[in-house]
């Protein structure tokens, strides 16, 4: 048996071997073992913080020619490896090769887009209401920012946390989530030889409560950027905000797709089919709410449990493989404790709802639909985060809307309509952050904003120009003549 390769932690420009290790499996061959990850203990998440506070002064003020260099070689790396990475990330993370080489597209050109922001920084210079002097309104670095990242998007998450953060100046220390190390690693060895100073970028990998803990709570730490569970997000904003640290959540969703009576119903099905269960509906952007009106229920649903007669789950890395696994066994148990709660609660199972055998050993899990459900049900409220959708029939359009606002989230909402009278007044008065009109709710550009309202976001917004209000703060200063 060949032996299996550790992987360590990157501090202040070293690699650094973990406390303890942990093993990253295959979901869907889950005796392909993909390495063993450091996990760092409480006095090497204290060192990379050291090293990032150390760093900080000479990189805020550093060239942004060499940044946007840094970045630049970042971004090229990632995307002439594309298909190296795709690959692995498909392993550790489960999505099929095709998603897992786009999200790594993605991540490169997140790279390359903040290279250019480094270029493009700009500020305000304004007469001042008093004579003889003169207003300039500039943006600072932050500081250092603690990334906490998660298990879903194990390479695009990270990218748009970092590329940010470095482009404008900051240190970074980044938690990946434990489940998936390896695009974390990858990416951060990536880092290593593009020509940041040391302790400019740091990885430590390990569990939350204990990396985590440590860097939300460390006074030398400026902000925290969360993407995760609700639970977890709002203990950081308790935490941050009583010690005044910057901090900005990503959290869940429970998103909408309508269908109203109009829509074209090939498209709403292809749609709502790629929202619900693609990337096997680990997205905090899919939508397992599907709410339709009721001149075109019946056939949509006899349509959805048609096409999905089509949808071939099986391993992420073999050809024509439409959904890969889940990504672990606690994640499945949770995906299948939902489906019985569905069947409880009264919802009649359309389609799915058990184990897919496959030539390898892995979590596979058929895509599944409920119908005849209602808004007060547990599956219409709760989010799974799995493969599993369900169909709740509404009058018209007016009340689609209201079920579509009746959530204690506001990520992302769909609307599948031929009508540009319901589309624009959905745009209007959907509560959520992203709005797609005949679009699937998964599926957003890296050069935008992205975030949600309610529970679903806390803070400022990520990705594109927008990035800078969290990873700067604003300076005014006033010139006397």
């Amino acid at each position: 048996m060949s032996k299996v390769q550790r992987y360590e932690n990157y501090i202040n420009g070293q690699w650094v071997a973990g406390a303890d290790y942990c093993v990253n499996l295959n979901p869907s061959e889950l005796s392909d073992v993909i390495g063993e990850y450091a996990k760092a203990d409480v006095a090497q998440v204290n060192a990379a913080i050291d090293a990032a506070r150390a760093a900080f002064p000479a990189w805020s003020t550093s060239g942004i020619q060499a940044r946007h260099d840094a970045l630049d070689k970042v971004g090229s790396e990632i995307l002439a490896r594309r298909e190296e990475l795709g690959t692995l990330l498909a392993r550790e993370e489960g999505k099929t090769l095709p998603e897992a080489i786009g999200e790594v597209t993605r991540a490169g050109n997140i790279f390359k887009f903040f290279a250019g922001e480094c270029l493009r920084l700009s500020g305000d210079y304004v007469p001042s209401v008093r004579p003889g002097v003169n207003v300039e309104v500039t943006r600072e670095a932050l500081g250092v920012v603690g990334l906490i990242t998660p298990w879903n998007f194990p390479i695009a998450i990270p990218a748009w946390k970092i590329a940010p953060a470095l482009a404008y100046g900051n240190c970074v220390v980044i938690k990946p989530a434990e489940l998936v190390p390896g695009c974390a690693w990858a990416l951060a060895e990536i880092i290593s030889r593009a020509g940041f100073p040391a302790g400019v970028f740091n990885l430590v990998m390990g569990s939350g409560r204990v990396v985590g803990d440590v860097l939300v709570n460390s006074p030398k730490v400026d902000g925290i950027s969360f993407t995760g569970s609700v639970g977890v997000g709002r203990q950081i904003a308790v935490s941050c905000v009583s010690r005044q640290a910057k901090v900005q959540l990503e959290m869940g969703g429970k998103n909408p797709q309508i269908i109203l009576d109009d829509a074209d119903l090939k498209q709403a099905v292809e749609l709502s089919v790629q929202s619900a269960f693609y990337s096997t509906g680990q997205r905090c952007t899919a939508s397992s709410r599907l709410i339709v009106t009721a001149g075109i229920h019946d056939q949509f649903v006899a349509a959805m449990a048609e096409r999905m007669k089509s949808i071939k789950v099986g391993h992420a890395l073999k050809s024509g493989t439409d959904i890969g696994p889940v990504v672990s066994q606690a994640q499945l148990d949770q995906d299948l404790k939902y489906i019985d709660i569905g069947q409880s609660e009264g919802a009649r199972l359309v389609s799915g709802g058990g184990l897919v055998t496959c030539d390898t050993e892995g979590y596979f899990l058929a895509p599944t639909l409920f119908a005849d459900s209602e808004a007060a049900m547990r599956i219409s409220r709760e989010e799974i985060f799995g493969p599993v959708a369900n169909v709740v029939r509404v009058a018209d359009y007016e009340a689609a809307l209201a079920m579509a606002n009746d959530t204690e989230f506001g990520l992302s909402a769909g609307i599948a309509t031929t009508s540009l009278k319901y589309a624009n007044h959905f745009k209007r008065h959907s509560q959520a952050g992203m709005v797609m009109v005949n679009l699937p709710t998964a599926g957003v550009d890296y050069h935008v904003p992205f975030g949600g309202r309610k529970g679903s976001s806390y803070g400022s917004r990520e990705q594109g120009r927008y990035a800078q209000e969290f990873y700067t703060v604003v300076k005014t200063s006033y010139i006397g003549s």
